[in-house]
């Protein structure tokens, strides 16, 4: 079973959040802790990937069209830390 960590601002910002995002983040959760990332890929409306750039050592899970999860996972410890849950800024044209 993985052990997932919240980074402090997570909580504080989930309380901004729709309800339907607080529920699938519950849901992102379970599935984090019954086997890290890897399970992720039995759920395909999470589209899980690693980021490029500045945080190319942390992943990113949709919870929607808007919102991602940002979180770096240890497989060594089974230890997943949530960085931040955001909504996705897309570049206007």
């Amino acid at each position: 079973m993985w052990k997932v960590y919240e980074a402090k601002t997570v909580t504080k910002d989930l309380k901004k959040t729709p309800k339907q995002i607080q529920q699938k983040y519950k849901a992102w959760v379970e599935a984090i802790k019954n086997g890290g990332s890897t399970n992720l890929r039995n759920f395909p409306g999470f589209k899980d990937g690693k980021l490029k750039g500045d945080l190319r050592e942390c992943r990113s899970s949709r919870l929607n069209v808007q919102y991602r999860v940002v979180y770096t996972e240890s497989k060594e410890v089974m230890e997943i830390y949530v960085l931040k849950v955001t909504p996705h800024k897309y570049d206007e044209v």
